[in-house]
């Protein structure tokens, strides 16, 4: 078994606790809808991406958009509604970038579908915006190689791993997620890294993801 190789600087992790709150905007066809999502703070945009994400991680890898899911359920516009759930949220690296694809998706349809515009939505049935409320906390632990980072990775709280993966690339506007970051800068690991970094978050359970990069680093450790 090769030597352990010693951090730069340790690893800390964090986990979060989450509130949603009303913002007291609602939109009752499309056009209103755009002109609110213009506005809205980043962290509005992010709830509406990532809420499935955040509250129903053990049921589905695959998050509802929830524009997506209003613009077909509801203004029965089925073809605008693919568009949304069909923005590859992954290739974004910030909240700014992601709002600017859906308000551009929105505007392009509207330009060519003139009668969405005069299509609303039924009482009671309004899309209401809510922002996401996020409260960083530190935890007890610390990783100072390799094997100490996968073992805590193992005992965390998914909330923990969502924080390190989702929050500080997305939210935070990182270029990468904080486990990739680290062991690139800290432990000198381009190609361990770059591993964790491909990953697509989207596509797995949080638990998916725990397993998978407990997977590749006790791989690494056994090389």
């Amino acid at each position: 078994m090769p030597e352990l190789i010693k951090a730069i600087e340790p690893f800390r992790f964090y986990t979060r606790l989450h509130l949603s709150e009303l913002t007291g905007l609602r939109a009752s066809n499309l056009s209103q809808l755009l002109n609110i999502v213009k506005r809205v703070p980043g962290s509005c945009i992010y709830h509406h991406t990532h809420r499935f994400l955040q509250q129903h991680q053990y049921l589905s890898p695959e998050p509802p958009n929830d524009f997506a899911y209003w613009v077909s359920k509801v203004l029965g516009e089925d073809e605008l509604g693919e568009k949304l759930a069909s923005i590859d949220t992954i290739q974004f690296s910030t909240v700014r970038k992601l709002r600017d694809k859906i308000i551009a998706t929105i505007e392009n349809y509207l330009k060519n579908n003139m009668s969405a515009k005069l299509k609303f939505a039924g009482e009671g049935e309004e899309f209401h915006f809510i922002k996401s409320v996020s409260f960083v906390l530190p935890t007890n632990y610390i990783a100072y190689d390799l094997r100490e980072f996968a073992d805590i990775v193992k005992k965390i709280t998914i909330d923990a791993i969502y924080f390190h993966i989702f929050e500080s690339r997305l939210r935070l506007e990182k270029k990468t997620n904080d486990f990739s970051n680290w062991i690139e800068t800290s432990i000198g690991d381009k190609e361990l890294s770059d591993k964790i970094s491909r990953l697509d978050p989207y596509i797995h359970t949080l638990e998916d993801l725990r397993k998978t990069i407990i997977r590749i680093v006790e791989q690494k450790l056994r090389d």
